[in-house]
């Protein structure tokens, strides 16, 4: 974690306590309604001040009873969600399981130096054990100085939200408090409108002439449709009062779940990260030792593999060495076979030599006896063309 960072922790660490020590009021809102005609002076001009805000022949009027309540209230909330409106629901719970994911993504088992790579590590060129060792740390501590600096800023947003919320649990009681005002006011206009008005004007219409009854009629119906809209109106002003009472609670329990949070993230910050970072300087360390002894120690079996290689390579080459020494120029054994094939050379030239004297012999008695059998081939030939039969084939002088 870096020092800025450490600083902003620390100083926030007075504000969070005083958050923290804070006890948390809880005010019992009222459960009954108090009608007019229970009520003080206090309250029963109050409710009176909002009767007069009624106007049964203006259906706006009608509508709009009690909304003013909301309007401060409304203010409120939509200051405290125009902040968050875009953003994700849980910021700073995903940064504490990012910080912990980063964390525990850290493997152990990358730090043993003899670790052969696997295939498919050689396959993609990734770096030897170490170095991705090494690699993954400085990525851990720039994880590690991001995400502290976000959880501060969560902290400090938690901590402007659990002040708002303390306004808006204000609010919100006297919301429902007002609200019930409202609801008094409501109840005793109609209660007025069934007792009086309504009997009144039913009376001003029996009294009317036969000629104005239909109009009086009319607006007798329009207003007992008035009366029928407060009476709506004010059954929404109980459902939004039993609403306004469940949110009370709510607004505490998000309180208190902000603080607990606040107070997580800042014994994060404060004591858990450094922690974590101490282990992983200490993990570099002992790897880093780890890495040297090995090197000492390879550096010494490579001494001894290199003496006990010159000893048994100088053996090798003497004996080589020795016994090309002790041989002669030539040796006997290849003397000897030259000779042999030497002496079997001369006698297989004089067989070849033999062989073709006899054969040129044998040729020229061929060629004689050839050449006779011509020639008393071609005197015979002659004979017959000339009639002299056998008799003048002897006539042809030989040779």
């Amino acid at each position: 974690m870096s020092q800025e960072v450490q600083q902003k922790a620390a100083e926030a660490v007075t504000a969070v306590k005083e958050v923290v020590e804070v006890q948390l009021p809880e005010p019992a809102p009222a459960a009954d309604i108090v009608p007019l005609e229970q009520a003080d002076a206090v309250v029963g001009a109050e409710i009176r001040k909002r009767m007069d805000e009624i106007d049964m022949g203006d259906t706006n009027s009608i509508v709009s009873f009690g909304s003013a309540a909301q309007a401060e209230l409304q203010e409120i909330s939509q200051a405290m969600l125009a902040d968050v409106k875009n953003k994700d629901v849980g910021p700073a719970g995903d940064s504490l399981r990012d910080i912990v994911t980063t964390i525990r993504g850290f493997s152990v088992s990358e730090l043993d130096v003899r670790r052969e790579r696997t295939w498919w590590e050689k396959l993609l060129g990734r770096t030897a054990p170490f170095a991705k060792f090494v690699a993954n740390y400085e990525g851990v501590q720039g994880q590690i100085d991001k995400i502290t600096d976000d959880l501060l800023g969560h902290e400090h947003t938690l901590l402007k939200d659990i002040k708002s919320l303390d306004l808006l649990y204000d609010k919100t009681l006297n919301f429902y408090d007002e609200l019930a005002l409202y609801i008094a006011a409501g109840e005793a206009k109609l209660a007025e409108m069934d007792g009086t008005v309504i009997p009144a004007k039913e009376a001003e219409v029996q009294a009317a002439p036969e000629g104005d009854q239909v109009m009086k009629a009319q607006e007798l119906r329009d207003m007992r449709a008035a009366r029928d809209d407060l009476e709506r109106r004010v059954h929404d002003l109980k459902l939004t009062r039993q609403v306004t009472m469940q949110s009370l609670p709510s607004i505490r329990l998000v309180q208190e779940n902000d603080k607990s949070l606040v107070t997580k993230i800042n014994s994060t910050l404060v004591n858990t990260v450094p922690l974590w970072e101490t282990q992983l300087a200490q993990a570099v360390t002992i790897q880093r030792s780890a890495e040297a002894a090995g090197a000492v120690r390879e550096a010494n079996d490579l001494t001894n593999d290199l003496l006990t290689a010159n000893a048994k390579n100088l053996r090798e080459t003497n004996k080589v060495v020795r016994e090309e020494m002790e041989r002669g120029v030539f040796d006997i054994e290849a003397v000897k076979q030259a000779n042999a094939d030497l002496i079997a050379t001369i006698n297989e030239s004089l067989a070849i030599a033999d062989e073709g004297k006899a054969r040129r012999a044998a040729a020229e008695e061929e060629l004689v006896k050839m050449e006779h059998e011509l020639r008393d081939t071609l005197a015979s030939a002659k004979a017959r063309q000339t009639g002299l039969g056998d008799t003048a084939a002897t006539s042809v002088p030989a040779g």
